[in-house]
């Protein structure tokens, strides 16, 4: 069943979502607070963009042109709704496709971002949904870590920046991948459901091309306080309150 919701708390965006599919998480609005926007970001693409939160957000912190590649097609079409209840046509193009070679049909060296908030989970190391869809969102069907990370460092421009969220127990291998494809990681930040519990998420942004030292590990971000409701910094990410 297709619903329409507010993708923040405010009503400043639509979002056309499917319970049955992959709905969007508090993961994606943190990676689009995340990500380092300056005055030069121009071109933007997103991997595994789903039904489009990413972009969407990212439409209110940039005027910058925004790509979203989603290889489901039931999630496309949703991101189009979306983007189209939104008044975006404009400024964000979604691309119905895999995201591996995708540079070929978008462009090589061309973005100064890439987002992604990607499947987590290797296949097998974990339970697969029974539902393909969901499975596809979560797990590495598709599209492996080394794919999303190579596809990134392809679009990228030298001194472009790759962002993502994804789990604490990746993090060696995302270094490693990154470093690979000459990507250095700059800013990594640790995501915490709770002060006192461990980390389940972390944020982490690298530049292409950039000086292999000066990685900064940024304060952590704590999801929830004691009484389970969210913390002022989540809270204000989920209305979008700048600075």
């Amino acid at each position: 069943m297709i619903v329409c919701n507010e993708l923040l708390g405010r009503p400043l965006l639509k979002i056309y979502q499917d319970p049955d599919y992959f709905s969007f998480s508090l993961d994606s609005m943190l990676l689009a607070s995340f990500a380092t926007i300056g005055y030069r970001t121009n071109k933007i693409v997103d991997l595994c963009s789903g039904n489009a939160p990413i972009p969407l957000y990212l439409s209110l912190r940039t005027k910058a042109k925004i790509i979203g590649i989603e290889v489901q097609e039931h999630s496309y079409n949703l991101a189009l709704d979306s983007i189209k209840i939104n008044n975006l046509d404009n400024q964000i193009e979604m691309i119905n496709d895999n995201l591996k070679d995708i540079n070929k049909k978008i462009g090589f060296n061309e973005y100064d971002l890439v987002t992604c908030n990607p499947p987590y989970f290797k296949v097998g190391s974990h339970n697969i949904n029974p539902k393909d869809s969901k499975a596809i969102a979560r797990h590495e069907i598709l599209a492996t870590l080394e794919d999303i990370i190579i596809e990134a460092s392809n679009l990228l421009k030298s001194k472009g920046r790759f962002a993502m969220v994804h789990r604490p127990d990746r993090l060696i291998e995302i270094l490693e991948l990154m470093k690979k494809y000459r990507i250095y990681p700059k800013r990594l930040r640790l995501v915490y459901p709770k002060i006192n519990s461990e980390c389940n998420n972390i944020l982490i942004e690298g530049i292409k091309d950039g000086n292999e030292n000066g990685l900064r590990i940024l304060s952590p971000l704590y999801v929830y306080n004691n009484d389970n409701k969210w913390t002022n910094e989540v809270v204000k990410i989920y209305n979008f309150e700048e600075e």
